[in-house]
């Protein structure tokens, strides 16, 4: 299963943000949002839940439908206010009913040969497989908290003074 969690403020793109969802913005020929769904399903998840804010759910609803057209099933969550990526877990608990599950955010876009394959590979996972990318500036991201053997303990949203520039 795949969750997208897409119910952010989009802070970062006011004023273009103000009246339309980041997700819904157009990245080259088609919405954002359709990246993140393209990516989950190369790596063959069939079944989404997308999590949004209760102010553009039916913009979503109208952009996306039920999945049908793309040979998927979507349903909708709303978040009533962003609080990390965590929280996405938590709001599609229902949906999960126990699954494993991929999340991925509304406003990431991946690319690279053999990238479905690599999702495909981690879909029985025994833990967490989370994907990290080094950026210049952790301090705008969620950054991983590592114990001494390098697993996850915890993510901050947008720490101050991040421990190193691996970020979600």
């Amino acid at each position: 299963k795949g969750i997208v969690l897409a119910g952010g403020t989009g802070s970062r793109l006011f004023p273009a943000t103000l009246g339309l969802s980041k997700q819904l913005l157009h990245v080259y020929d088609k919405p954002m949002i359709y990246y993140p769904l393209a990516t989950l399903m190369s790596a063959g998840i069939r079944d989404f839940c997308v999590i949004v804010n209760k102010i553009e759910v039916e913009m979503f609803k109208k952009l996306l439908g039920d999945g049908s057209q793309w040979g998927i099933k979507i349903e909708f969550q709303i978040q009533e206010s962003p609080e990390g990526i965590p929280q996405a877990f938590i709001i599609a608990e229902a949906f999960l009913d126990g699954d494993n599950a991929a999340l991925i955010l509304g406003d990431n876009l991946f690319i690279g040969h053999g990238l479905g394959r690599s999702l495909s590979e981690v879909t029985t996972p025994n833990g967490a497989h989370i994907f990290l990318y080094e950026v210049e500036h952790p301090e705008n991201y969620g950054v991983p908290i590592f114990d001494n053997n390098k697993r996850i303990l915890m993510l901050t949203e947008k720490p101050e003074k991040p421990e190193h520039n691996l970020a979600i």
